[in-house]
């Protein structure tokens, strides 16, 4: 089985940008790995590991675990918090980027039948 990989457009959140603009943001699953793991890069290589988990508790209701909180922001959005010694990352998601992504990492551990 090959890893999953998905690009997405997020906004990353500052205290100076009233409308952001979007950025790349590279989506990664390899069902192989163990624990099911995600992995976020933004821009910069700043590369976050979330659990797969994590990520669809996140989408319906606050979750958190160390030093990422993923929480819903109305019906389309979903926002995650990244925390670090250099500060804090804010990033808001389209919804259906997310569930398109878990999505293809729940089809991607299912072996193909012949």
């Amino acid at each position: 089985m090959s890893a999953v990989e998905q690009y997405a457009r997020a906004h990353i959140v500052t205290d100076s940008a009233q409308d952001p603009p979007a950025v790349p943001v590279a989506l990664r699953y390899d069902p192989e790995a163990e624990p099911p793991e995600v992995h976020i890069t933004l821009p910069g290589h700043h590369e976050w590991t979330v659990a797969r988990e994590l990520l669809e508790r996140g989408l319906r209701t606050p979750a958190a675990s160390g030093d990422i909180r993923i929480w819903p922001c109305g019906r389309v959005q979903t926002v995650m918090e990244f925390h670090s010694p250099q500060g804090v990352a804010v990033v808001q998601f389209d919804v259906k980027a997310l569930v398109r992504f878990l999505r293809r990492t729940y089809m991607a551990g299912t072996p193909v039948t012949r």
